[in-house]
């Protein structure tokens, strides 16, 4: 069975030494991530267009781009890839992947301890050590650094960068540093806030998906 894509994303940071200079450092990326809060905060929904690309050792680069539709009530989600779809109506997640002809089913994760399309736009909020680093320019644009990384060294990534907009406050793009050496990164093209999206839109149709062999992993 293929390995869902979205999981190869859910990593994140190294460890810092403690300093004067770095509390300081931490009381601003601290106050970047607050902006950047009250600004996802004020969505019920969030539609997103993203691109992904993924840098593996021994193993050719991937890139696909995507759509995400978010319902933060309920924990609701459709994830529409070229390779692959994801459906969750916060309870059960459908993971579509047509080329080997499979649906899986799993328990939706709702929990913190993971990042997920549910709380992507939001995991930063706990289980994490953070540090700001310099400011990076991408053509006029202004982007704010922040180094994040878990506090439970357990995890299989050490490190997540992510880059701000320094003038709408809204993430440009997150990029996770598996401990293995893969780099993941997502970049968000666009973005809108309190989208009206159609009935049945976060649930799974089988008549939709026919002649797909369903695999339930729960």
């Amino acid at each position: 069975m293929k390995t869902n894509l979205w999981t190869l994303v859910i990593g994140i940071f190294v460890l810092f030494t403690t300093s004067q200079a770095q509390a300081q450092q931490e009381a601003t990326a601290k106050k970047i991530l607050n902006q950047v809060s009250q600004k996802y905060d004020g969505y019920k929904t969030i539609q997103a267009i993203f691109s992904f690309s993924a840098k593996q050792a021994d193993v050719a680069n991937y890139t696909d781009n995507g759509t995400l539709s978010l319902d933060k009530k309920g924990n609701k989600y459709l994830i529409e890839m070229k390779s692959q779809q994801l459906i969750s109506d916060g309870q059960n997640t459908w993971t579509i992947l047509k080329e080997e002809g499979e649906v899986q089913i799993n328990d939706a994760d709702n929990s913190n301890d993971n990042i997920n399309p549910s709380n992507i736009f939001s995991f930063y909020k706990s289980g994490f050590k953070y540090v700001s680093a310099a400011d990076e320019k991408l053509g006029q644009t202004t982007l704010n650094v922040v180094e994040l990384s878990p506090i439970d060294t357990k995890k299989n990534y050490f490190k997540i960068k992510l880059r701000i907009n320094k003038s709408t406050k809204q993430i440009y793009d997150a990029t996770v540093f598996d401990k293995s050496g893969s780099r993941y990164t997502y970049t968000i093209k666009s973005l809108k806030g309190n989208v009206s999206f159609p009935a049945g839109t976060f649930t799974y149709s089988k008549s939709k998906y026919p002649g797909l062999e369903v695999v339930d992993l729960r």
